[in-house]
């Protein structure tokens, strides 16, 4: 690898020593002239200490600049790029000089010439997508380098792209920080971060899928809860322009923005009293915009491969969604969880809701129907759901079949029937009876960052946004990362979406689900990915 400074024929960087020396001068210059300043000016110390840090910022990059130099024209870096050559799951083809521009975390623009293996097509088949078939710099892809920028700076734009408001609010951070950049370059790392997340996560989940993904052991013999539940954000849906009418130079094109419900999964464990536990693993947290489907093998590929099967306890605890509880049987079924250690449970506040919808369908005086709700609700929190329903019963006598009331009625009896409502038993036994978790989780992965005023996505760099959020939130950014340098050493294809089971035809011939059969080779967990 060649880099220069100022561009593709600017001077070659120098050696480690040099950069060192070189530095050491300016710096002794600019100590006099800042010693002189903050003599005279004391109230320029701040400015002063921002001009210290980045000064040495940028003598950080220069020397980074000279070990990358050093490093890659030494011969053991030939054997590690022949080895990721030949690891690639794609075929590649002999490598050829490339120039590109890179960027370094203190802002640092080097003009490198690398070598850059493009992908070998088949000319007989139908030609793909580049993203189906991604070349590779095996250089910089040894050094962990994303799409014109170093791991560092990669992974500090997503951070604070992910934590901030804004993408404006993200780009002049940066730039306090001596990282001046455009919008569209701070967009564009950060979102190019939560594709190569969502890549990686499909690309398990398909491995997963073959048998090839030994269980963890990091659940194994503890009390874990799941909750799931939606969200709300609006898509960016560009409308189609007629073709009888002429294109107008300059003129805005027209969208339409409509709800999408991004649907979220968190898992963690609790102690005996049914609080969450924190001290050896953070709460896990992930989702999907793609459909019901996608999330429930989600969940079954998180639960497989934290161990889930082997926890003492799994409590699914969630809202009265139908797409949900229709799927969790299929979701126990393909982890191979016990029936007897699984628990499912309606959340209460849910359930207290719909006996207020009941009366509410009554038309009773405020007075009465507020004594009403309290009563019934203090015999639903006693697992006396069946006096709530009887009570319910016979306050509509003479309620037509089409009164909202009998619809409430069922519902309270279905779930009762089913084991979801005994909070008392719950509470007993050290079972969260509510999906606060899933609720809180919602706001701070989606209703602080990707729901506001005008804010409207598109679905795949909604997608891109919330996976990045969802791990930093969860303290599982350094774990996931150094599985995403692995992966995409071996693969650069950014191709994340991928075909759901069918999973109501499924449940219909329960036989046919089953936990993946492990195959002779398989992929050991990483450590320190537990829920």
């Amino acid at each position: 690898m060649e880099i220069r400074m100022q561009s593709h024929e600017g001077s070659v960087v120098g050696s480690p020593s040099e950069t060192i020396r070189q530095f050491e001068q300016e710096t002794r210059v600019r100590q006099r002239e800042w010693l002189e300043r903050l003599s005279s000016e004391p109230d320029a110390f701040s400015q002063i200490e921002h001009e210290i840090d980045e000064h040495y910022r940028n003598g950080g990059g220069r020397l980074t600049a000279a070990l990358l130099q050093q490093v890659t024209s030494r011969s053991s870096m030939d054997e590690h790029v022949e080895r990721i050559r030949q690891e690639a799951v794609i075929e590649l083809k002999s490598p050829e000089k490339r120039p590109l521009r890179v960027r370094l975390l203190c802002g640092l623009l080097l003009f490198v010439t690398t070598s850059y293996c493009a992908p070998k097509r088949n000319k007989k088949s139908v030609r793909q997508s580049v993203d189906c078939h991604a070349g590779l710099y095996p250089e910089l892809a040894a050094f962990g380098f994303g799409k014109g920028c170093s791991p560092a700076l990669q992974y500090t734009v997503a951070r604070i792209v992910a934590l901030s408001p804004s993408i404006e609010v993200a780009r002049k951070e940066l730039a306090r920080q001596g990282i001046r950049l455009d919008k569209k370059t701070v967009r564009g790392i950060a979102e190019q971060l939560g594709v190569q997340l969502l890549a990686l996560r499909q690309r398990e989940l398909l491995v997963w899928r073959l048998g090839q993904l030994s269980p963890g052991n990091d659940l194994a013999g503890r009390r874990v809860v799941v909750q799931i539940d939606g969200g709300r954000i609006r898509l960016r849906e560009n409308k189609k322009r007629r073709a009888s009418r002429p294109v107008k130079k300059n003129r805005r094109r027209k969208f339409s923005t409509p709800w999408r419900e991004p649907k979220v999964l968190t898992i963690f464990e609790i102690d005996d009293h049914g609080k969450m536990v924190k001290k050896h693993n953070q709460p896990l947290i992930d989702g999907t915009l793609l459909g019901p489907d996608h999330l429930v093998e989600l969940v079954a590929y998180h639960l497989h491969r934290l161990g889930a099967a082997k926890a003492a306890l799994v409590v699914f605890v969630s809202d009265g969604a139908p797409w949900i509880w229709d799927r969790l049987d299929w979701i126990e079924r393909r982890v191979g969880l016990d029936s007897a250690h699984t628990v499912h449970v309606l959340d209460f506040c849910h359930a207290a809701h719909h006996i207020s919808l009941a009366l509410g369908a009554l038309s009773l005086p405020e007075k009465r129907r507020r004594k009403l709700y309290g009563n019934l609700r203090k015999l639903l929190k006693r697992s006396r759901y069946d006096k709530v329903v009887h009570h319910l019963r016979r306050l509509a006598r003479g309620q037509p079949e089409s009164s909202g009331v009998w619809r409430e009625i069922r519902y309270l009896q279905k779930h009762g029937k089913q084991g979801h409502l005994n909070y008392a038993t719950f509470r007993r036994r050290g079972i969260p009876c509510g999906s606060g978790a899933v609720e809180s989780a919602i706001r701070r992965v989606i209703n602080l960052r990707l729901k506001s005023n005008a804010m409207y996505w598109l679905a795949e760099n909604a997608e891109a946004i919330f996976v990045v959020r969802a791990t930093l939130l969860c303290d599982r950014w350094e774990e996931t990362l150094a599985r995403l340098r692995k992966s995409m050493r071996r693969d650069r294809r950014l191709d994340w979406t991928w075909i759901q089971p069918d999973v109501l035809s499924e449940l219909k011939s329960p036989e046919t689900i089953k936990p993946p059969v492990p195959q002779h080779a398989t992929i050991q967990q990483p450590t320190g990915t537990a829920a």
